[in-house]
């Protein structure tokens, strides 16, 4: 089964909101189904649960067949992104436009040429779509 995941802030930024979109819409076209990711930061005091992450998304956006909605903990965002697509071995990873920087910063830690798509591809085998306003 095709998978593609979709990282989001909550509350559900501007943002988030596209990402979602844009992700919905890929999971449309790829007849994937979709797990909605919000990551609680260890270092913040606010817990979001699974199902305040849930209803935030129906709220904006109406029910989304075949989503899923995963809040997991961890020190840095991406890093935890990075866990779960590679433990769900997703086939696509929509980010926002906003979040291309903080992930290229994390790369460029990890190898020489900090272009994440290429990363993914190689370290993943998934695609990385962003969501543009």
């Amino acid at each position: 089964m095709t998978l593609v995941v979709a990282p989001v802030r909550y509350p559900l930024s501007p943002n988030s909101k596209v990402t979602l979109q844009t992700a919905i819409q890929v999971a449309d076209d790829h007849d994937a189904d979709l797990t909605v990711l919000h990551v609680n930061l260890y270092q913040n005091d606010r817990r979001v649960t699974r199902t305040e992450l849930k209803n935030a998304v129906e709220a904006e956006l109406g029910t989304v067949d075949r989503a899923r909605y995963v809040v997991r903990p961890g020190f840095l965002v991406e890093e935890t992104i990075l866990d779960e697509v590679a433990a769900e071995d997703a086939d696509y990873v929509v980010i926002g436009e906003n979040q291309t920087s903080r992930w290229r910063r994390l790369v460029s830690r990890l190898v020489d040429d900090p272009n994440i798509e290429q990363f993914l591809r190689n370290e993943l085998d998934c695609e990385v779509i962003t969501a543009a306003p």
